[in-house]
């Protein structure tokens, strides 16, 4: 039989009160643990669990707004807690570091309003304080919303990757501003760094200018490793550019796998490494000990997400406002091109279509990510099985509680996989980008 590759897990984490799910906040697991939120120590105690587990990251999504698009009112996304609010996660990166070892630290932080010297500094600086642990998912702002609350308008995809592209191409050279062996650290001689080694950059380009060099010193990763999500044509050029790990939502396998195939060819052409950036695929567990038990926790999960906090977190993602649309139409056949984005999302697994209130009930319950659902062995078929029919690298997890969901998987679902030989048991990198490296 021919051995099959390790998966490669990461968790996926919001500064609030709701992830992908709008039930998370309401669930009575939730309620039960007595954690807090806004309080660095349950972030800390998922960390730990994860890297108990041989994850490779903790993964951090952000989005700088609270939604007004559904009805143009803010008021379906405050009364769902429809990713609102959402606290900066970068101050936690370092909470999480302080109290584990090996696993990756993530975050989104976006390109679109930052100047890119900003930016280098503040991801070497953050790789330097989790010794190379550092991961930077780099998005372009779509939304309205939180354009406006730069003062800006929200621009077309094209000026958004030409101006994201050259964000990277700054912070690329201001990583590299210092040689190998510039800081010396000469006591004898006086010496802390060899200025002929140290430079500046003098970049001066269409959206950004930058003399340099960096105020910050190599970097254990120089630089994080990079994180996308792309989608668009524009979305996956950019990610097979820079990419050390894709994050990637398709609810069906098929379009999983075309997906995968997209970026790898890709990539090919750009003369990269297709192994060098692994695709992890969105999944939310919902674990019993029987398959009824599992099911009725499903139940239980989806029944309280509330019709207007669907559409609400839908229209916000979409940037379109779809109580223009009547509920019951069929989302897939829609011409609006603002849908388009997330056409993948619009049919259940055996392709039916759904009609505007079915997406968007189950964008309010997993933001569009599978629901994997049934004991901890049939999880562990279900992942081997998408794995088998995508050729995918893994999988990034998103609960419907916490705490408890993400110890649940840890404890039942992990020892299954790695009794399979499908995950690691061990981390032998030391730093994000060999971690995402490991195959055996």
């Amino acid at each position: 039989m021919e051995k099959k590759k390790k998966m490669h897990l990461a968790q996926f984490l919001v500064h609030g009160p709701t992830y992908h799910s709008l039930a998370m906040w309401r669930h009575p697991k939730t309620a039960e643990a007595g954690y807090a939120w806004d309080r660095p120590e349950l972030y800390q105690h998922i960390a730990r669990v994860c890297e108990r587990g041989r994850f490779d990251m903790v993964f951090f999504a952000d989005l700088n707004y609270i939604a007004d698009t559904y009805t143009g009112s803010l008021g379906p996304s405050l009364r769902s807690a429809a990713q609102a609010p959402e606290h900066d996660p970068i101050p936690l990166l370092s909470f999480i570091a302080a109290v584990t070892e090996r696993i990756g630290i993530a975050s989104t932080f976006s390109v679109s309003h930052a100047h890119p010297f900003y930016a280098a500094r503040l991801w070497a600086t953050i790789d330097h304080l989790t010794r190379g642990r550092a991961g930077w998912n780099v998005v372009t702002s779509l939304n309205s919303n939180q354009a406006a609350n730069y003062g800006e308008d929200r621009q077309p995809a094209e000026t958004r990757y030409d101006r994201a592209h050259e964000f990277m191409e700054v912070c690329r050279r201001l990583w590299d501003s210092w040689d190998e062996g510039a800081v010396m650290m000469d006591r004898d001689k006086a010496v802390f760094a060899d200025p002929a080694r140290v430079r500046r950059i003098e970049y001066e380009g269409r959206f950004f200018r930058s003399r340099g060099p960096l105020n910050v010193t190599p970097s254990p990763q120089n630089g994080p490793a990079i994180l996308q999500a792309g989608t668009s044509p524009k979305g996956q050029d950019f990610a097979a550019r820079y990419a050390d790990a894709i994050f990637a939502i398709q609810p069906r396998a098929v379009d999983a796998a075309a997906y995968y195939a997209s970026i790898k060819g890709l990539m090919s052409d750009l003369g990269r490494d297709p192994d060098g950036c692994k695709i992890l695929y969105g999944m939310q567990p919902i674990i019993g000990e029987t398959d009824a038990e599992a099911r009725e926790r499903q139940e239980e999960h989806n029944s309280l997400v509330p019709f207007e906090g669907g559409m609400a977190i839908l229209s916000a993602h979409l940037d379109f406002d779809l109580s223009k649309l009547p509920p019951d139409a069929i989302m897939a056949e829609r011409p609006e091109p603002e849908l388009h984005r997330f056409r993948t999302r619009f049919r259940k697994p055996d392709g039916t279509p759904m009609t505007v209130a079915e997406v968007a009930a189950r964008h309010g319950q997993s933001v569009g990510l599978p629901q994997f659902v049934g004991t901890p062995a049939g999880i562990a078929d279900q992942m081997e099985a998408f794995m088998d029919e995508v050729g995918g690298d893994g999988f990034m997890l998103s609960p419907t509680h916490t705490p408890g969901a993400i110890e649940e998987f840890v404890d039942l679902v992990v020892p299954e996989l790695q009794r399979r030989g499908l995950l690691r048991t061990e981390y032998k990198g030391r730093t994000q980008r060999e971690i995402l490296r490991e195959e055996d």
